[in-house]
């Protein structure tokens, strides 16, 4: 396994990207416009910022993805055209407003300082989930990037996220309700401080 800037592959990431994104966030949100998840992975392929993501791979199959950056909004984008030419007009519609409204537009509880970087996306391919690609994707990422502190958010049900997060040094320092009908009561907030 080898650790690389999205932009830097060999090859055309996004439609692996798309596809491990549509599994990972399927049943936190992402079911709810399309319960077909080839189809999703291929709404979600052309969503990513390649210069804000790094991947885990072997060859050319990603076993991982994290986005980092300290900018808002997130390293990612909706182009509606896409989202209606595969998810079909209506679905299209709504997934692009919706998307937009709590992912594209979400903002923290807290202003994001200089100095800070914000770990978005995690996710892992469904084939490669327990074996330490994200660990060691994310602990590479915090290494070679410039920031003195890192924040992230979790979904509280995402037991086994928040588990890998406290393991590699991560606490929690707030909390937010998640909105109704989420599938989840809160966001919680998590930051690790790094001694560069």
């Amino acid at each position: 396994m080898k650790f690389i800037k999205a932009s830097e592959a060999a090859f055309d990431p996004r439609p692996q990207m798309g596809k491990i994104f549509a599994e990972g966030f399927y049943d936190h949100g992402l079911k709810y416009f399309a319960k077909d998840k080839t189809k999703l992975a291929r709404a979600m392929a052309h969503i990513f910022d390649l210069e804000s993501f790094y991947l885990a791979v072997e060859g050319e199959a990603i076993l991982a993805l994290i986005g980092c950056t300290n900018k808002k909004p997130p390293p990612i984008a909706m182009d509606k055209a896409v989202l209606v030419r595969e998810l079909g007009f209506l679905a299209g519609r709504v997934t692009y407003r919706m998307l937009n409204k709590h992912l594209v537009n979400h903002t923290y509880p807290f202003e994001l300082m200089p100095g800070t970087g914000s770990i978005e996306f995690v996710a892992t391919a469904a084939q490669h989930r327990g074996k330490g690609a994200a660990h060691d994707l994310l602990a590479h990422v915090m290494e070679i990037s410039p920031y003195n502190e890192y924040v992230l958010e979790v979904m509280d049900v995402n037991t086994p996220a928040i588990r890998l997060y406290e393991k590699l040094g991560y606490a929690e320092f707030t909390r937010t309700p998640a909105p109704k009908f989420s599938g989840f009561a809160h966001f919680v907030y998590m930051k690790k401080k790094m001694n560069r």
